[in-house]
């Protein structure tokens, strides 16, 4: 993985402000938040990548507290569009910002699954990536308020404000009774400004809502609100796994069971498949749109996969690399700037016949075409439990088990930290 241009991504990127998980205020949460998104050290400001392929990616981040019941609300004031967007000609909503709510270990694309509710400029509120019309479109310099009221029986309602106007209604949300709901912010190449309680209301709710005792989320008091997932203390506390196996091996999967079973962890994949994932048009799975120009696809996933690896480092987070990683001069160069976290790699070996199937699934179903004779090449490299990948590991722990996956194989090497 090469660095190049990596004065340039530096500059972009800003610091992690100490101690700031220990801020009891509500603020824009560092750890519960895409690695693309810069959020100033005021925690209320933000502003997403989006040069190269960032311009067509969104950039998620949850508050650091969650409401738990009353009637509460936040603003966000949308902000300049960015300047360094470079998009493909079949791009055509480029400026976008969503804005809403959403639970505990919620995923990053706001109103795209379950239990997590989104109202975005282009005139449309979304769950589940159900998408709906509601309260008409809005763009920089307008400020959306966003409201969320339990009820008795525990059943949240969700409405929203558009420079002071209301709009009624969105969501009333029976499937997230009794389940504490967060800000959460959704941007796609547009900067923005929250303000959770921390000045007044820049437009105060009407004198109909305010008699219903409307409060600012950052008002509340610490038995009302719940805390998000909080970071690793220091860095000795980190782990990253690095994946090991030829293409369409499993690793994938086996990293997607892994971030699921330890959502505690919020575990952060690195990878040009957890890159295109976010990469989407309309919606839809980018590489339906590249029509077999896949290599395309590839080159800017992955020059992004560069950027963010600068990012990641200075992060105090728990990580996952998704990548082939079956050569030591990779494996070195990939671990060095995780010095001082906990590293292991996770090796995946299919037997013959069943990865033969996944390799032609993969061929078929995602277009992915590997030339034969970059996996020959890799099949020679030493990733079997004899021989575990040392450069960049400490102290080599190795155990072999079965997967859930049949047929498959998975050595863990460990670098417990002694």
């Amino acid at each position: 993985m090469s660095h190049r241009g990596g004065n340039s991504i530096r500059s972009r990127i800003t610091e992690e402000p100490r101690g700031w998980e220990q801020d009891e205020s509500v603020r824009l949460d560092l750890y519960n938040s895409d690695l693309w998104l810069m959020i100033d050290t005021d925690g209320v400001n933000a502003k997403p990548f989006s040069h190269g392929g960032f311009a067509n990616m969104w950039a998620g981040a949850q508050a650091t507290y969650a409401a738990r019941r009353g009637r509460v609300f936040y603003e966000v004031r949308i902000g300049q569009h960015n300047r360094d967007v470079s998009a493909p000609p079949e791009e055509r909503l480029m400026f976008l910002l969503r804005c809403g709510w959403s639970p505990l270990g919620a995923g990053m694309v706001l109103g795209e699954e379950p239990l997590s509710y989104g109202y975005g400029g282009s005139g449309k509120a979304s769950t589940d990536s159900q998408f709906k019309d509601y309260g008409g479109p809005f763009d920089s310099g307008d400020v959306v308020g966003c409201f969320l009221e339990y009820r008795d029986d525990g059943v949240p309602i969700i409405s929203y404000a558009l420079n002071g106007r209301s709009l009624g209604v969105c969501y009333t949300a029976n499937e997230a009774r009794n389940k504490p709901l967060f800000p959460h912010l959704l941007t796609k190449n547009v900067q923005f400004e929250v303000n959770f309680g921390q000045r007044k209301p820049w437009f105060p709710p009407s004198k109909d809502e305010a008699a219903g005792g409307w409060t600012q989320i950052g008002q509340l008091t610490h038995r009302d609100r719940q805390r998000n997932y909080l970071p690793p203390d220091k860095r000795e506390d980190c782990t990253m796994l690095m994946m090991c196996g030829l293409p369409a091996a499993g690793k994938s999967v086996w990293a997607e069971k892994h971030c699921s079973e330890n959502a505690d962890k919020r575990y952060c994949v690195l990878g040009t498949n957890s890159i295109i994932d976010r990469l989407k048009v309309m919606g839809l799975p980018r590489q339906r749109n590249y029509h077999g120009r896949w290599e395309l696809l590839i080159e800017r996933a992955t020059k992004c996969l560069n950027d963010l690896f600068e990012v990641a480092c200075r992060r105090k987070r728990n990580y996952i690399l998704d990548q082939t990683n079956v050569y030591a001069s990779a494996q070195r160069r990939k671990m060095a700037p995780f010095d001082g976290y906990r590293r292991l790699a996770v090796v995946v070996v299919p037997e013959h016949d069943e990865y033969q199937r996944r390799l032609d699934r993969q061929r078929k179903v995602e277009g992915k075409e590997v030339p034969d004779q970059a996996i020959a090449s890799m099949k020679g490299c030493p990733i079997r439990s004899s021989q575990p990948p040392t450069d960049g590991f400490t102290v080599i722990l190795a155990r072999q088990f079965r997967s859930a996956c049949k047929s498959q194989s998975i050595v863990l090497h460990s670098t417990a930290i002694l």
